[in-house]
């Protein structure tokens, strides 16, 4: 009959198999959704790049030509939009960006700026909940597979607040995706707009396309710029997706080399627990005989 220590051994054995069995399953799941997840981002690309391409000719072309969203102004509100998970086991993704939003605030709150919390995630929206910040509006249930209407409504409330002059700025933290082993954690100013850089500013760009505006070019701004800020939210939540689903799909492949290793510590531990137990077995029949044998 096993002894307590081999009994317990083996229960331990049993669970970390178990563990394995789950996190081995979570790693495949990830591992599939960052193919789908960078087909996205592909996808989205083109988009992009073609609205960023229109917004910098109509901003060479259109002159004085002014919209809220692109109106910069001293900051006496900032608004914070953090980008995280809505579950966790995703190893290091969720607590880069929130530090790096933590220690904005703390730099805006010792320069005497009042600050409000936008949250996408519930690893944000409970992080700063825990640490007694106010939320103004949490996002929840987008990060796993963004759809451009979630993007839509994040970029409307900030869109909505920085009109109105709740706030006179709103910088993201996210994650930047660039291949499924690396994924930084940025900062993004999102509002005001700033135009990408013209011809002049860079060689590479190619030079404004000639436009006639009508009615006028404040009414095109006024259509063009919120579309553009809806598909910077948009880009902004794939690649954190697919920068989500890359880190845990590591953190679940550390996990699971982690929990063979320990499988295979205990069996060593296990073995050598038997070998102890037959040992004495054996120490004990031949004493016994060696008793009867001298009786």
């Amino acid at each position: 009959m096993a002894s307590a220590e081999l009994r317990l051994i083996r229960r331990r054995i049993r669970s970390v198999k178990s563990t394995m069995k789950i996190t081995r399953a979570m790693e495949l799941i990830a591992a599939s959704r960052i193919v789908k997840a960078q087909q996205r981002v592909a996808a989205a690309q083109p988009y992009t790049d073609k609205m960023n391409e229109v917004i910098r000719n109509v901003a060479a072309a259109s002159g004085s030509a002014s919209h809220a969203l692109l109106d910069a102004r001293d900051v006496g509100t900032a608004g914070i939009l953090a980008v995280t998970s809505d579950r966790g086991l995703a190893g290091a993704y969720n607590s880069a960006i929130l530090r790096m939003a933590e220690a904005r605030l703390i730099e805006y709150r010792v320069a005497g700026v009042d600050t409000r919390v936008y949250a996408i995630g519930r690893k944000a929206q409970a992080y700063f909940q825990y640490r007694g910040y106010q939320i103004e509006q949490a996002f929840l249930g987008v990060t796993d597979t963004p759809g451009y209407g979630d993007a839509r409504a994040v970029a409307n409330v900030v869109m909505n607040d920085y009109a109105e002059g709740t706030v006179d700025s709103i910088e993201v933290f996210t994650t930047r995706y660039v291949s499924a082993l690396t994924q930084t954690p940025m900062q993004w100013p999102l509002l005001p707009i700033e135009p990408p850089e013209t011809a002049k500013d860079s060689e590479s760009a190619t030079a404004p396309s000639g436009y006639t505006f009508e009615p006028n070019a404040e009414v095109i701004l006024g259509r063009l710029l919120p579309r553009y800020v809806e598909a910077m939210a948009f880009g902004i939540l794939l690649d954190a997706s697919a920068s989500e689903h890359a880190a845990r799909r590591r953190a679940m492949k550390a996990a699971t080399e982690n929990a063979d290793e320990l499988v295979r510590i205990l069996s060593r531990q296990a073995n050598q627990a038997r070998q102890a137990e037959i040992t004495t077995e054996i120490s004990e029949i031949v004493g016994g005989a060696e008793a009867l044998t001298n009786g």
